[in-house]
């Protein structure tokens, strides 16, 4: 079997046909309707799971008649939220011009009732606290479920075609992998022999996570001296190249061409690391009969910032996109193009990262520690500004830019132009403890200026 055979397996039609003889019973019997109920029966597993995980890792104390009463808060206020996308049209007018805000709002006002009363009460207290903690990860699935309503699309479905990906058994983070109803509809399998692409794509994702896990794994071990059985499989080899937190400490004590090297392997670790885990849920989801894009596609390959962006962390971007730039772009600055599109990059790359980074902040949140939320994001902001003015700038070239086929060395040059951006801003996203100035003093010391 030629590469490209072998690389694309899933396409065979052959393959499909065995898979077909193979599971045929069960492709048939799994229609999208029996997939969608079965998948919602999961979303009520995942409700209580999920729940009560994420309230359990902060020091809230909870109770058992806490615990229940939060669990039923959410599922109705997701029910809720349900019947007003079902009943848009009869909505008020700033609801329906706003739906996002008006969720959103939802949050604060909790929020705000946290600060303010402080409860003692142990129930009120847990369901308070849980509600700021997990509304993050449904918000952004109910404002997908939004969409649909604005578009008119809510009157055909049920709850069961939304309540599957608001608690998506395929897992995630608040960034909703595979968006909402609309995009997952367009992307299902309808028939059996479109289910079993949709499998063999998922089974193709499973493989390459697993190969991008051993890959991060050789580069911990092997690179930057973590203790892990690639390491010791090796006898202990390695390079030592420190992490950048390491050089944050301690930016001299490092020679400039190691600190450079560091920077490069930070950014192909991070790219690793959301591959492996983006690639799991992606199959699941594929396996489930959703044929969706791939998470994190080739950004190493990347010749311009945009199409970086586009492809290191598809649906995070696609968050940005959906919520900030487009109601942007959509609205404003008509009679100026530039203005318009750098308006709604700033939107969505700075004002969206940063607004999606500060809801993660539920312990700060829960306190009303405005100073820790400060402290927590102010290389964020920086990291997000640069961001911004790499995508707009990236955009406004390529607009720019004649269509003509690069030569291989232009190529190369334009990668690792690339690479070397996302590698420098990334500086100001690294998870680390490390404050701004010290960041910044490193980021000096890559041009000797230390």
């Amino acid at each position: 079997m030629h590469w490209d055979k072998l690389r694309h397996f899933h396409k065979q039609a052959g393959v499909i046909a065995a898979w077909q003889r193979f599971f045929g019973p069960i492709l048939r019997w799994l229609t999208p309707t029996r997939r969608r109920l079965l998948l919602a029966l999961g979303a009520l597993i995942v409700a209580v799971r999920y729940t009560t995980r994420n309230t359990t890792r902060l020091s809230v104390a909870p109770d058992l008649v806490g615990l229940t009463l939060l669990v039923l808060a959410l599922f109705g206020f997701v029910l809720l939220c349900y019947l007003a996308a079902k009943r848009f049209a009869s909505l008020p007018t700033v609801l329906r011009r706003h739906p996002q805000i008006g969720l959103h709002a939802v949050l604060w006002s909790l929020l705000a009732l946290l600060w303010f009363t402080q409860p003692a009460n142990g129930p009120m207290r847990t369901v308070l606290i849980g509600s700021v903690i997990v509304l993050p990860f449904l918000l952004w699935r109910l404002g997908y479920m939004m969409f649909t309503a604005q578009r008119g699309k809510m009157a055909a479905t049920h709850l069961r075609d939304h309540l599957f990906y608001i608690y998506p058994v395929w897992g995630g983070s608040d960034t909703p992998y595979g968006k909402g109803h609309d995009y997952l509809s367009a992307n299902e399998a309808r028939d059996d022999t479109s289910l079993a692409k949709s499998q063999l794509a998922g089974l193709k994702c499973f493989f390459l996570a697993g190969l991008w896990t051993i890959a991060k794994g050789l580069l911990a071990g092997l690179v930057f001296a973590e203790p892990n059985i690639f390491r010791q499989t090796f006898g202990g080899l390695s390079s030592g190249v420190p992490r950048l937190g390491a050089m944050f400490a301690a930016p001299s004590a490092y020679p400039i061409w190691l600190c450079w090297l560091a920077l490069y392997l930070e950014l192909l670790w991070a790219v690793l690391a959301l591959a492996a885990s983006g690639h799991i849920i992606i199959a699941w989801l594929r396996m489930f009969g959703f044929h969706v894009f791939r998470n994190t596609y080739k950004p190493l390959l990347a010749e311009t910032i945009v199409e970086f962006w586009n492809r290191y962390y598809y649906y995070f971007k696609e968050l940005l996109v959906n919520f900030f730039f487009y109601p942007t772009f959509t609205r404003h600055f008509k009679t100026s193009p530039r203005l318009r599109i750098f308006a709604a990059v700033f939107m969505a790359a700075f004002v969206g990262n940063i607004y999606y980074h500060w809801l993660r902040l539920d312990g700060a949140l829960v306190t009303g520690d405005f100073s820790a939320m400060g402290a927590a994001l102010q290389s964020r902001v920086f990291y997000c500004l640069l961001l911004a003015l790499g995508i707009y700038v990236s955009m406004q070239r390529e607009q720019r830019r004649v269509r003509t086929t690069r030569a291989i060395p232009q190529r190369a040059l334009a990668i690792f132009g690339v690479w070397s951006f996302f590698s420098i801003i990334h500086i100001w996203a690294e998870k680390d403890p490390a404050p701004f100035l010290a960041r910044a003093h490193f980021f000096l010391g890559l041009f000797g200026l230390r």
